[in-house]
Parts: structure tokens; C-alpha cells; sequence
């Protein structure tokens, strides 16, 4: 069977689990733990492991779904996690103190599956915060790493819609990535 292995980063709180739960076919598997630092994000619980989801494509094919968890405390698990990923949806809640720093730390900490794979951004409780925020997003992105080009859309982790839209633009982004690795004469603006 061939498998996929699609990592969901991001900091505590901004939706990981709830974005796997809404796309998974099975029961996710879950590691949680009573919420130590309320301050970083006021919940009960959070990962401190990973979460587990899966999707069927068809009978030859699977897509693992991993949630990394955003503690820092536990960066262990996203070295671990991310020796087999193709990619990595990052979600962010949009209304943290400090977003647009937030993703670029996560798009530099998951550079390698960037260029290997790719990485699509979500925001997450962008209804909290003004329409500009996706601009400065990619201005941001685009004056810190001239050469990376991430999609990001607002996203709600909860709908299935949201966040297979977010899963399908990171398919595409490996497909893309994947196709030019194995015919140097493609780029990603078509044949040369």
C-alpha cells in the first residue's frame, strides 16, 4: 500500500487537532494532556505527543495524518515526525499576539519539507481580525524568504470544506515539486 504522510504544525491552539478530526475517515488517535501553560493558550488540554488521523484515497493508497504539538517543550517529536512527511499544513490563529512571526518561524523551523514536499498556511479565527491580515502575510513571507512561495488561506479547522481545501493545494504543491524532481527539464512554470 502506498502511503502519504502530511504533518499538521502550528502553535498550541490554533486548531491542529480539530483539523485532523475534521478530515479523518477513522478515529484519531489522540495525546492529550492537561493544559500546563494557560497563558501560551487557554484550553483544558493539549497534544504532547501527536495526533492520528487517516484518508482512504483508494485501496492501493493512504494519507497518515500527523499533529505535531506545538509546545516547543516537545520539538522532539516534530524532527521524528517530519523524517517522513511529504509536507506540512501550518495553521495559525489569526489572532495571536505575534502571527505573521509565528508562521515565519514555523515555515523556517520546516524548511526541508518545504523544499522536498511543501507547505500550505492556514489561518485560523481570521474572523477575529482584520481581511488585510492574509496580505501581510504574504508580503511578509515574500520580503523575509524571497524565494518561497506558500499559499495561505483563512481557514476554519472545524469544517471539512476548509481543510480539505488546505490538503488538496499542499497534494498539489508535492505533485508539482515531485513531478520537476523527476524531469529537470519541467519547471514550475511548465517546459522550458
Amino acid at each position: 500500500m502506498s502511503e502519504h504522510v502530511i504533518l499538521f504544525a502550528g502553535p498550541m491552539g490554533a486548531g491542529k487537532t480539530t483539523a485532523i478530526r475534521a478530515l479523518s475517515e477513522i478515529e484519531v488517535v489522540s495525546t492529550e494532556a492537561a493544559n500546563s501553560d494557560r497563558a501560551a493558550a487557554d484550553k483544558a488540554t493539549t497534544t504532547v505527543a501527536l495526533d492520528y488521523g487517516e484518508i482512504s484515497v483508494n485501496d492501493a493508497e493512504k494519507v497518515r495524518l500527523y499533529g505535531i504539538p506545538g509546545q516547543r517543550r516537545f520539538d522532539f517529536m516534530w524532527s521524528i515526525l517530519a523524517e517522513r512527511a511529504e509536507g506540512v499544513l501550518l495553521l495559525v490563529n489569526a489572532d495571536a499576539e505575534n502571527p505573521v512571526e509565528i508562521a515565519i518561524d514555523y515555515v523556517k523551523e520546516f524548511y526541508a519539507l518545504y523544499e522536498r514536499g511543501g507547505i500550505v498556511i492556514g489561518l485560523t479565527r481570521a474572523d477575529l481580525v482584520p481581511e488585510s491580515l492574509i496580505e501581510e502575510y504574504a508580503n511578509a513571507l515574500a520580503d523575509e524568504m524571497p524565494d518561497v512561495l506558500i499559499p495561505v488561506f483563512t481557514v476554519d479547522a472545524r469544517s471539512n470544506a476548509d481543510m480539505t481545501v488546505l490538503l488538496m493545494t499542499l497534494v498539489a504543491n508535492v505533485e508539482l515539486k515531485q513531478a520537476v524532481a523527476a524531469n529537470p527539464g519541467l519547471t514550475s512554470g511548465g517546459a522550458r
